[in-house]
C-alpha cells in the first residue's frame, strides 16, 4: 500500500500568505516563503501554492514567489492560479515547481488539460476542483457543483462528472476543494471526497475542513483519499506536522516518516 500524504496549502494574495473561511473573509496571515521553508524543515510531504486571486484578477501568477519557494524546499511542490496556457504552465515548471494545478482555465478550456499533460507529463498535471454543495438536480445529480474564479462563478457542472472527464483528458491527480468546509476546521467533506475517489483511478487529495488529526484519519480512510491537504491547523500553530503524523501512525495509517 502506498503511503498517504500530508500536504500543506499556501494560499497567496498580493504576495502574502492568506486564509479564508468558505472562500470569503480572506485575511493576510504571514510570509509564504518563510512558511514554506518552515513546513519543509518540519517534515511536510508536499506543498501546494495557490495564487488565489490570479484568475479573478485576470493576471498571471507571481512567478518570482514561485521561484523563491522552489529554491528553498526539496519536496514535491505544486503551483496553481492564473495558469491559462501550456506556456504559463511551462514557466512554472521552469521556476522549480514539480506540478501545475489547473482550475478555472481547465473548466473554460478542457483541452488545456490534455495539452499540458502531453507537454509536461501526466504526473505533472493536477486538476483542482472547487466544489459547492447544491440541491441535486437532473443537471447536477450528485448534489455537488463545480465553481470557478475562486468560488465566485457557478458553472452548472456536476463535480463527479468533471472529475471523470479530467482523468480522461490527462490529469494525473485531483484536488477536491470543498467550499462548504473551507477554513471551518470542522472536518472534510467525506461524502464528496469518497464519491470522487470511487469514480476515478487517479490519486485524490482532500481539501477543506481539516482542523484536527482525527479529521485527516477520517478522510484518508472513510473518504478514500490518497492525501489530505491542511492549512489552518498548521498556519495558526494548533498542531505540528510531527503531532499529526504521529497520530496517524498510531491509528495504523501508513505515512512517510519525518
Amino acid at each position: 500500500m502506498l503511503c498517504k500524504r500530508i500536504i500543506s496549502c499556501l494560499d497567496v494574495r498580493n504576495g502574502k500568505l492568506a486564509k479564508s473561511v468558505k472562500f470569503i473573509d480572506t485575511k493576510d496571515i504571514g510570509d509564504p516563503i518563510a512558511t514554506a521553508q518552515k513546513y519543509y524543515e518540519e517534515g511536510i510531504d508536499e506543498l501546494v501554492f495557490y495564487d488565489i486571486t490570479a484568475s479573478s484578477d485576470n493576471r498571471n501568477i507571481m512567478i518570482d514567489v514561485v521561484s523563491e519557494v522552489a529554491s528553498r524546499i526539496f519536496i514535491p511542490f505544486s503551483v496553481g492560479g492564473g495558469l491559462r496556457t501550456v506556456e504559463d504552465c511551462t514557466k512554472v515548471r521552469l521556476a522549480g515547481a514539480e506540478k501545475v494545478n489547473l482550475n478555472t482555465a481547465a473548466v473554460n478550456n478542457p483541452a488545456l488539460i490534455t495539452a499540458t499533460s502531453e507537454a509536461l507529463g501526466v504526473q505533472a498535471v493536477v486538476l483542482s476542483m472547487d466544489v459547492l454543495a447544491v440541491p441535486a438536480s437532473e443537471k447536477i445529480p450528485s448534489g455537488y457543483e463545480i465553481v470557478t474564479h475562486g468560488g465566485r462563478t457557478k458553472t452548472g457542472m456536476d463535480a463527479i462528472e468533471w472529475a471523470k472527464t479530467g482523468e480522461k483528458l490527462g490529469a494525473g491527480e485531483l484536488v477536491v476543494n470543498s467550499i462548504d468546509a473551507d477554513g471551518t476546521k470542522d472536518g472534510y467533506e467525506i461524502n464528496l471526497t469518497r464519491m470522487i475517489a470511487d469514480a476515478v483511478s487517479i490519486p485524490v487529495i482532500a481539501s477543506g475542513g481539516g482542523g484536527k488529526p482525527e479529521h485527516l484519519y477520517e478522510v484518508l480512510t472513510h473518504g478514500h483519499a490518497d492525501a489530505a491537504l491542511i492549512a489552518s491547523m498548521l498556519h495558526y500553530g494548533e498542531y505540528t506536522i510531527k503531532q499529526i503524523k504521529d497520530y496517524l501512525k498510531k491509528r495504523g495509517i501508513k505515512i512517510r516518516s519525518i
